[in-house]
């Protein structure tokens, strides 16, 4: 790949920014790329072949939920193909509103992916949370401020900071 075709390299990937896919692209590929959140799987394999992105970085195998297999039923059903791996390790982050205490959470949104991949600690670390499931992580880290009392969330080291 040419220093021109990298600049202008658009990556599709589902989620927001700040997610885990994203984060990948940039690893794999570099922070050179143009990134293009996409609301589902579907949306992001749509993107390509619609001209929006170049290329595609869906996740393929999670080490606690196994296959992602609606990814590999898109990978049958587009002319799209794997060309690349990268192996990502997960580190979530629980963020709450200032003064708030592990002790004073009680509900924790994120994605249900994140909260079944840390569903060992909230009863080993929190009193009482019980985390309710919200469609993205990185949305329920924007919108954690917004609700009352506010919720605890779980995210990813390359979420905007809340208020920035």
């Amino acid at each position: 790949m040419s220093t021109s075709e990298r600049k202008t390299t658009r990556v599709a990937f589902q989620g927001e920014p700040g997610a885990f896919s994203e984060a990948a692209a940039m690893q794999l590929l570099g922070d050179w790329i143009t990134t293009v959140p996409c609301p589902t799987f579907d949306a992001a394999f749509r993107a390509v072949p619609d001209g929006v992105a170049d290329a595609l970085l869906a996740p393929v195998e999670n080490s606690l939920a196994g296959s992602v297999v609606r990814v590999y039923d898109l990978l049958l059903e587009s002319d799209l193909g794997i060309v690349a791996e990268i192996i990502l390790p997960i580190e979530h982050h629980l963020i709450g509103c200032p003064g708030t205490s592990l002790d004073g959470i009680r509900s924790v949104a994120s994605h249900p992916m994140a909260l079944a991949q840390c569903e060992k600690f909230f009863p080993t670390q929190t009193s009482s949370a019980s985390p309710p499931k919200t469609p993205l992580a990185a949305f329920a880290t924007s919108s954690l401020a917004a609700t009352n009392p506010p919720p605890a969330s779980l995210a990813a080291v390359l979420q905007p900071t809340m208020g920035a």
